[in-house]
């Protein structure tokens, strides 16, 4: 039960871990399919609703600077947090949520204040990139087979040392390459191809995390985990939907 998804990867092991403990798979009070999406859509709903806050009541200045740097911060360190100890306290999850509602909020407020419209654009981008991999996870058109996983993960490694490689010749030398951090600067083909490459490979990772929660159910894992699936779908999304803003805004200036 394989996931690209780095939240998501450790459930085959949690599964295990808790036939042990338990002798055999719960008959009750195991998650179902339904249980995750419910817990998807709050926390959608959660960080939806602190985007829309902080976007109408953080103006420039430094309470601008604290909400991105800060947000960034503590958004990552939840992320590594709740992943590697597999939390599943919807408390702490929201709290993950509301950071990253925060950093929505504000940023997405400065590229829309630059490209009017261009929010909505990406955010209806994200959703229906989202339910096209479901629909096509479900009719089966798509299959989580072993080398689809590791194609899928290799990519996933390759564009997210790459970005970071990038980001670390933009702090020394101030040169943009594959990425173009500057918000009005002018874009060559290199970004664009990298830009979709980026979607590509976030809108094939769906296809692996629906294929965990599927084993995840089937292993009988306990209602609370449908939390921390929650949470991993919630990471991807907002993921897809950086790279997707960054994109529209490549192609509108």
């Amino acid at each position: 039960m394989q996931s690209s998804n780095p939240v998501l990867t450790h459930l085959d092991d949690t599964a295990r871990t808790e036939r042990q403990v338990l002798g055999r798979a719960p008959a009750t009070g195991a998650m179902t399919v339904d249980d995750v999406v419910v817990r998807t859509v709050a926390l959608i709903l959660l960080t939806t609703a602190v985007a829309a806050v902080a976007w109408f009541t953080i103006e420039t200045g430094p309470a601008l600077r604290f909400a991105i740097i800060g947000g960034s911060i503590a958004s990552l360190a939840l992320v590594l947090v709740i992943s590697f100890k597999r939390i599943t306290n919807p408390a702490i999850i929201s709290v993950y949520a509301i950071l990253q509602g925060l950093l929505l909020g504000v940023a997405s407020r400065g590229f829309e204040e630059l490209y009017p419209g261009i929010v909505i654009q990406a955010v209806v981008g994200t959703l229906g990139v989202f339910l096209g991999m479901g629909l096509l996870y479900r009719a089966r058109i798509i299959r989580a087979t072993p080398r689809f996983t590791r194609f899928v993960i290799g990519a996933l490694i390759g564009v997210v040392v790459l970005a970071f490689a990038n980001l670390i010749v933009f702090w020394v030398s101030g040169r943009q390459g594959l990425e173009v951090y500057d918000r009005t600067g002018q874009v060559g083909w290199v970004p664009y191809v990298f830009a979709v490459v980026c979607i590509g490979v976030g809108a094939l990772t769906f296809i692996l995390d629906f294929n965990a929660v599927e084993q995840g159910v089937r292993y009988g894992l306990p209602r609370r985990y449908a939390w921390y699936c929650a949470f991993g779908m919630l990471v991807g999304l907002i993921y897809l939907y950086w790279q997707i803003l960054r994109l529209l805004s490549y192609i509108r200036r």
